[in-house]
């Protein structure tokens, strides 16, 4: 068991090199393998870099951010490469790639929309939105399974349960960074959002984490909204099918109410 304290901690998941790369920190780590990140500080770091793209052409809201986890994410420098396919006046779409160890690892397009005033008539159906389960000072805080093993994505971000019991099929969590993403930063909303999103299929498991292996090979995330505040909630469930097969689906709260969906496809197997 890893008991270094927090001052022993990296103070970040990611530090920014001079040449425009970054270094991944132990706080990446996922639960897979001691040597990968967890796919969600890589995707919130593209996250990033396509908020900085979209930007210049006004267009600031992320409203769909799809990852195509190519191989695994290692705990090492990775650089990211942007690419502005259309920018239109109202919306634009982006591409990227996630280089690691000199390969690619992960490939995103994603939706970026201007923001506007839009005056919406009282009474719409499904409005005002619905809020989370619970909210964060009402709920429990909660630790993944496999807190304490090593330093790792348990280190970098606080849980709480609005609803149900982590892997153990349908629940809420909340989820709120306790470091910084990149160093010096304060991560935007967007960015907690992809941090937290990938944890879906993790928080819904209905599987048993020592005996197999239900690994997500993609993210995408679709936002009606932009995100307020530091806590944002997964109301999560996983659903399999009997050719190794998955779906992992979330809805996205913070604590204003609803704030958009995320879906995973699952690979299933049996370990060993």
């Amino acid at each position: 068991m890893h008991n270094k304290s927090n001052a022993d901690l990296p103070t970040s998941a990611f530090a920014a090199q001079t040449d425009g790369a970054f270094h991944a920190s132990a706080l990446t780590r996922g639960p897979w393998h001691p040597s990968h990140q967890h796919a969600g500080p890589p995707i919130a770091l593209v996250c990033r870099a396509i908020e900085q793209a979209a930007a210049v052409h006004g267009l600031t809201h992320i409203s769909r951010l799809t990852a195509n986890l190519l191989r695994p994410v290692p705990i090492a420098e990775v650089t990211i490469d942007v690419a502005t396919d259309y920018a239109g006046r109202n919306a634009g779409h982006f591409s990227a790639r996630l280089m690691a160890l000199g390969k690619e690892v992960a490939r995103f397009t994603a939706l970026a929309q201007r923001e506007h005033d839009a005056a919406l008539p009282d009474g719409l159906p499904g409005h005002p939105l619905p809020p989370a389960p619970k909210s964060p000072q009402e709920s429990v805080p909660c630790e993944f399974p496999f807190a304490g093993r090593h330093v790792g994505y348990s280190n970098l971000v606080e849980t709480r349960i609005a609803h149900g019991s982590m892997f153990n099929g349908p629940c809420a969590i909340w989820f709120r960074l306790r470091h910084p993403l990149v160093q010096g930063e304060a991560p935007s909303e967007y960015q907690r959002v992809a941090v937290a999103a990938d944890s879906g299929n993790g928080i819904s498991a209905v599987l048993d984490l020592e005996r197999y292996s239900f690994v997500n090979s993609d993210l995408s995330i679709h936002l009606l909204r932009r995100p307020q505040g530091e806590w944002i909630c997964l109301d999560a469930r996983t659903y399999l099918g009997p050719n190794g097969g998955g779906l992992a689906e979330s809805e996205l709260y913070d604590e204003a109410g609803l704030i958009g969906r995320s879906m995973q496809s699952l690979s299933v197997s049996r370990r060993g």
